[in-house]
């Protein structure tokens, strides 16, 4: 069964021996190779949110439960980052910036599903929309090359794309709308 202590130790000790993001996507692929292992551990995910797992000034380790249906704007992290699904699916699009002339400032630029057992490094500059596509909760690791929660970020709006100040309050707003719309189901 996947133990939080253990993950942990061994992605530092990834970072320790190279501080590379690929051996702690090598830890988070072995890791998520088994996600019953990992949904045992963590437990069936109940709701939408952003759980703190473990965090540092090197590295946080959160648990993302995306709700169904849920979409989240685009956004970067100014860190990389190493996601491992462990049930569900989550549908990214990936962006990127075009000459301050465009018409957009950003524009799609490719997409990649997860599934479970699923592990995809994001380098430090990525800027990824995601959505669940799927009719319940999605749940991943997300691993992350520094303290996550205090890292300045951009976002881009949904409708017109122009980028902004990452908005830690509207991001809580899309979870706790998805978890609305989730007890409405039950």
């Amino acid at each position: 069964m996947f133990d939080l202590d253990r993950f942990v130790a061994d992605c530092q000790a990834a970072l320790a021996s190279g501080g590379s993001s690929a051996a702690v996507r090598e830890v988070m692929a072995e890791t998520v190779s088994d996600p019953g292992s990992v949904l045992a551990g963590l437990g069936e995910p109940q709701r939408a949110g952003i759980n703190v797992l473990f965090r540092s000034d090197t590295l946080t380790v959160l648990n993302l439960v995306w709700g169904p249906h849920m979409t989240i704007m685009p956004h970067n992290h100014n860190m990389w980052a190493v996601i491992g699904l462990y049930t569900g699916r989550e549908d990214n699009i990936f962006w990127r910036k075009l000459p301050s002339d465009a018409r957009w400032p950003i524009e799609a630029a490719g997409a990649r599903s997860l599934m479970p057992g699923d592990a995809c490094p994001l380098g430090r500059d990525i800027i990824h929309s995601v959505t669940n596509p799927v009719s319940r909760l999605t749940g991943a690791l997300h691993v992350y090359g520094g303290d996550f929660l205090v890292q300045p970020r951009r976002e881009w709006d949904c409708d017109t794309l122009h980028e902004q100040d990452y908005d830690v309050g509207k991001a809580r707003q899309l979870f706790e709308d998805s978890n609305r719309m989730l007890a409405q189901l039950h």
